[in-house]
């Protein structure tokens, strides 16, 4: 009889090992997957050496972009007649946004705080999915209260400076 409690032993042992580098892999992925979305926006609003830089007044606004002229600041922008903003909540016609110019087009992002808690917005969401995975998968709640709490705090900083 001792050898099938030892054997029940090491299957429960495999099996919680199996989960939980099942839900690690997945609350990874989640993370990397929220970086990745993030980085895309954020890299021109974090690293602007080298990059243009100005404002964009509103003037027109379609179904996803808005559009107006840009007046540059840093030296060696240069005037544009009209570049495109992505159309969100914190983009309205008739207001004056600081900026950046994404190389080689004519495509402007927000710049300063603003732009930087809105880029990362993606990582926040993700930030919040990997909580409960953290917690239900990993059976790890405090680490998964920390990473919620992270998540809520970087989204809502968002919300409060966008």
């Amino acid at each position: 009889m001792p050898s099938a409690v030892v054997s029940s032993r090491g299957a429960f042992t495999a099996l919680r090992f199996g989960r939980f580098a099942a839900m690690g892999t997945v609350a990874v992925l989640i993370l990397i997957a929220g970086v990745w979305a993030s980085w895309g926006t954020a890299h021109h609003v974090m690293l602007t050496k080298g990059r243009e830089s100005g404002t964009i007044e509103v003037t027109r606004c379609g179904a996803d972009t808005c559009s107006g002229p840009y007046t540059p600041i840093s030296e060696g922008s240069r005037r544009r007649e009209s570049v495109v903003i992505e159309k969100n909540v914190a983009v309205r016609k008739g207001q004056t946004y600081t900026v950046v110019v994404k190389p080689g087009s004519d495509e402007v992002v927000r710049s300063g705080p603003a732009g930087v808690l809105y880029a990362w917005v993606p990582l926040g969401g993700a930030l919040l999915l990997a909580s409960v995975v953290v917690a239900g998968g990993l059976r790890r709640t405090r680490l998964a209260w920390v990473v919620a709490g992270s998540g809520t705090m970087l989204l809502t900083a968002a919300f409060l400076v966008v």
